[in-house]
């Protein structure tokens, strides 16, 4: 594949991504603003037709455009840097347990790690960055509105339990469907 190739496939990926960054859903009712996309799906197609670096710079492009072309003001600012977290983790647990080893044992195992791995990295992220930074910039303080701990483990993890596991579903479709596909770009 020509380096030209490679960066085609990186930009047609990032411009997917970021259009999926538009369908979102809250999955915990009580806390809406928690939403879940699947812009994740086009970076994992990364991650198996090129590889985790590549996946990363889609992830980083689609987050770069999202800055640019349709920023909500503070809480993009605030939530992007946890959105790109959460995904880089996600990432990076495919790269180094399935992608060295495609099976269906290692993509179970893959996505155990990285639904935890995501889980445990978002709780700590909440805990020093966003919750201190939104009530400082954003003016929503939910240590006031719901104690710190109800909001941790109520919401932050029952959400990115469940966000982890549609995640891992999602793209297991999405691999399954395009397999052939994929199979001929597959790095």
């Amino acid at each position: 594949m020509t380096r030209t190739h490679k960066m085609a496939i990186v930009a047609i990926l990032s411009a997917l991504s970021f259009l999926l960054m538009f369908f979102q859903v809250p999955l915990i009712p009580a806390a809406d603003f928690l939403q879940m996309d699947f812009s994740i799906l086009p970076i994992l197609v990364g991650l198996v037709v090129l590889d985790w670096k590549a996946s990363l710079t889609i992830l980083l492009l689609r987050s770069a455009l999202k800055l640019i072309l349709n920023s909500a003001g503070v809480t993009t600012y605030i939530g992007m840097p946890m959105n790109i977290l959460a995904l880089a983790v996600i990432v990076l647990s495919f790269a180094w347990i399935w992608k060295k080893n495609p099976s269906l044992k290692s993509y179970i195992i893959a996505s155990v790690v990285a639904t935890l791995a995501m889980t445990l990295a978002m709780l700590l992220a909440n805990y020093v960055y966003a919750v201190p930074v939104y009530a400082t910039f954003a003016n929503f303080d939910i240590k006031a509105i719901l104690g710190l701990s109800n909001y941790l483990f109520a919401m932050v993890v029952p959400f990115n339990l469940l966000q982890g596991v549609l995640t891992c579903l999602a793209f297991f479709g999405v691999y399954n469907l395009m397999g052939s596909l994929l199979k001929t770009y597959e790095k």
